[in-house]
């Protein structure tokens, strides 16, 4: 049925760096075979629950030390088997390409049940398939505001996060660490009333339920997560038909690997823990809203209605897992009714530095052009000269 008979290659441009006799930077570039970019690949070292996932053209960079020489890293995503190598063999080799072969999926060899029995058993064991106990996300979060697509307003937040997993409805106590922001030149500056990561969790199906019955349940296509086959399921509202829901359900373990849905156009990504449940790894989600503006303004900016298109592009890497219940330190800091944009933390570059982000994607290149352009002063002297 959705045999792909194509070998697939995995390409890692790499590049290491040692900063000092501690520090590793470990740096590569995510292809295919057809130079294709491998985006949002998650770049694990499971044994420590430290890690970061690829941006949108393919591109990691993970920060180490040299406790974690002897540490596997393991490189994992949707199509592919997984990849896994100490960093010290990565250091040695001086790898500049790892290849690595498209797992081969057939429907015909995988029995086929009633689409919605697959989505009703992943549903059914979330408790047993994702880490449901208490545990830190240590989670960078960032919100592009942008007007008539131009951004205008960036926000990004480092939090710890403490959650129970997709079975709780909402996340626990969240904790802003570090914050940096860029000067607000919004004509039109909506406010959310609440912390935006908040969200991540309140608009996420899985722990909201899904009404399986609402929908009317497909499979739309095949893949295959760290050798298991992942059978990909769509489900589109019986009343709503252009209101869609995508789950990537592995056919053995009734893992969910991944979702996405139609409002908002958002994106859940999941990966493995150490002991082999899944926790979230990457979320985007993308606000599209309208807008009055007063009549100087509309002149201003030449429109030709009242209003203003607005979007609010919201992205969470999650960067680290702590599991350990001794070691978890979350101090709840966030305020009802306080949109991200009004906190106010002291802005700290060395941090900023020595995080372990993914490399600027295009995405994040252009918007930050576009805020560095409106009065030519570079972002980094906004992240300085905010008032904090």
């Amino acid at each position: 049925m959705f045999k792909n008979n194509l070998i697939i290659f995995f390409v890692s441009l790499v590049h290491i760096s040692v900063f000092s006799q501690s520090e590793i930077i470990v740096e590569s570039e995510i292809t295919d075979i057809n130079k294709q970019t491998l985006a949002f690949t998650s770049i694990s070292i499971m044994s420590k629950s430290i890690g970061t996932i690829s941006n949108e053209e393919g591109r990691f960079s993970l920060r180490l030390t040299k406790e974690n020489l002897n540490d596997t890293i393991t490189i994992s995503t949707l199509g592919f088997k997984s990849f896994k190598i100490k960093v010290q063999d990565f250091i040695d080799q001086d790898i500049k390409v790892v290849t690595l072969e498209e797992d081969l999926v057939s429907l015909d060899e995988i029995v086929i049940q009633d689409p919605a029995s697959y989505v009703k058993s992943a549903l059914k064991k979330l408790k047993e398939t994702t880490y449901s106990k208490g545990h830190q996300l240590n989670i960078l979060y960032r919100r592009f505001s942008n007007e008539n697509n131009v951004s205008r307003f960036l926000v990004e937040h480092y939090a710890k996060v403490y959650d129970n997993g997709p079975t709780s409805r909402e996340f626990g106590p969240i904790e802003i660490v570090e914050a940096r922001k860029s000067n607000d030149y919004r004509f039109a500056k909506k406010k959310q009333k609440f912390h935006a990561i908040k969200m991540t969790a309140k608009q996420n199906p899985l722990r909201a339920g899904i009404s399986t019955r609402s929908y009317k349940w497909k499979i739309v296509d095949d893949t295959s997560y760290d050798g298991e086959d992942v059978i990909v399921l769509e489900g589109t509202d019986k009343n709503k038909k252009n209101k869609w829901i995508r789950l990537y359900i592995g056919s053995d373990t009734s893992n969910i690997y991944k979702f996405e849905k139609s409002d908002l156009n958002a994106v859940y990504i999941y990966k493995k823990n150490k002991d082999g449940t899944m926790v979230l790894s990457y979320h985007n989600r993308e606000y599209v809203f309208r807008e009055k503006v007063s009549p100087q303004t509309k002149r201003l900016l030449k429109l030709e209605e009242d209003e203003i298109k607005l979007s609010y592009r919201h992205e969470a890497i999650i960067l680290g897992i702590e599991t350990d219940r001794k070691k978890i330190r979350v101090s709840e800091n966030i305020k009802l009714g306080k949109d991200i944009g009004d906190y106010n933390l002291k802005y700290d570059p060395q941090f900023w530095e020595t995080v372990s982000l993914p490399p600027d994607s295009k995405f994040y290149k252009e918007s930050s052009n576009q805020l560095e352009n409106i009065y030519g002063i570079p972002l980094e002297t906004q992240f300085k000269r905010v008032k904090n």
